[in-house]
């Protein structure tokens, strides 16, 4: 039997599999949902003081609906569930949801499914860019964002829009010279780190916390900057799906199809590295979450984007909640250290499927 258009495609982008693929997608989002919902009033409902799940969505829904319902809780478990909780979740929801779209775009964008949303530096221009915030003394904060936040978003932006452009003045392959570049700046930034942590002094506990991620500031205001950038730019991503399943066939065969290589995948660039900027500011370095669900996704549908991208991003939710209700649940250990527990052994296990004999 000749092979499908899909799996021919799949195949010259680098991404094909062989394990079964879902045949119904819109079966898998419905359940995606579901889940999403139940680990969101989970994660909202449990901690140190816990909530009943009725008086939890009593409580939601009194702010949320206008409409006035018999108050059956106390001030004080409104005040966890809506001024803490509330935020909190919907906070590690954005980040999860960025990070997975994110890291779906990368690997698509480079034809590589070991692509992260990190791999162009982001990670080092954030973690320098916070890092400078904690070591200069001056305490700034507008709408709940600090100079942390701040020059964190822009040192990722800035190590994005570096490497992008000493990339475009290198010979040889445009992907190569991309991930090359990415890879020198990231070492070259990684060292500038270093040198700012071993300056911090008393300082370097908040640097390692950030550099392990948390959501223990999460608010109403850092929330309101990060969701409406993560927002318009997954929808961004997800209107250009057309022009990403181009992409993964290669340049060539891209332009064959009416695709304008070089400004797409600059523009798709652009955007996901925006989400991933946004992401790192307000919750840190989390990994695994970018490189692990579309990957997951990924052999659970094919690489077609259109059903990648939302997967991915329902994926990311559920793992990133999840993995904060996990790291509250423990004593408040860092969101990346819970991510990093899961994500590296199961990743593991998926490479050794590949090496038996699957495709990855």
């Amino acid at each position: 039997m000749a092979p499908g258009r899909d799996t021919l495609a799949a195949a010259r982008a680098g991404t094909a599999f062989a394990w079964p693929r879902a045949r119904r997608p819109l079966g898998l989002a419905i359940a995606g949902l579901g889940a999403l919902a139940l680990v969101a009033t989970l994660a909202v409902a449990l901690g140190t003081v816990s909530v009943a799940p009725g008086e939890t969505l009593g409580i939601v829904l009194s702010r949320v609906l206008p409409i006035e319902l018999t108050r059956t809780w106390s001030p004080t478990a409104e005040t966890i569930v809506w001024d803490l909780r509330v935020p909190r979740v919907l906070e590690a929801a954005t980040v999860g949801l960025g990070l997975a779209v994110a890291g779906a775009t990368f690997q698509g964008l480079l034809r590589n499914p070991l692509a992260d949303p990190y791999v162009l530096g982001t990670a080092s221009g954030a973690a320098l860019g916070a890092a400078v915030a904690v070591l200069i003394p001056i305490r700034v904060e507008i709408l709940a964002f600090g100079l942390l936040q701040v020059l964190a978003f822009l040192g990722a932006l800035g190590s994005v829009a570096l490497v992008y452009r000493l990339s475009r003045t290198t010979g040889g392959s445009p992907l190569t010279s991309l991930l090359l570049t990415g890879y020198a700046l990231g070492s070259l930034l990684a060292a500038a780190l270093a040198m700012a942590m071993y300056l911090s002094g008393a300082a370097l506990r908040q640097i390692f916390s950030y550099l392990l991620g948390s959501f223990d500031n999460a608010s109403w205001g850092e929330l309101g900057g990060a969701v409406p950038i993560v927002a318009i730019a997954t929808a961004l991503i997800l209107l250009r799906a057309r022009s990403l399943n181009g992409l993964l066939l290669g340049d060539e065969a891209a332009a064959h199809l009416g695709v304008d290589v070089g400004r797409e995948r600059a523009i798709l660039l652009a955007l996901a590295s925006l989400i991933t900027a946004a992401a790192v500011s307000v919750s840190g370095l989390v990994g695994f979450v970018g490189l692990v669900v579309p990957h997951v996704v990924r052999l659970l549908v094919g690489p077609n984007a259109r059903l990648v991208l939302p997967l991915s991003a329902i994926g990311g939710a559920i793992l990133m909640i999840g993995a904060d209700l996990v790291a509250r649940l423990l004593g408040e250990l860092p969101v990346g250290v819970i991510t990093a527990a899961v994500g590296a052994p199961f990743f593991l296990v998926l490479l050794r499927r590949a090496q038996r004999g699957y495709e990855v």
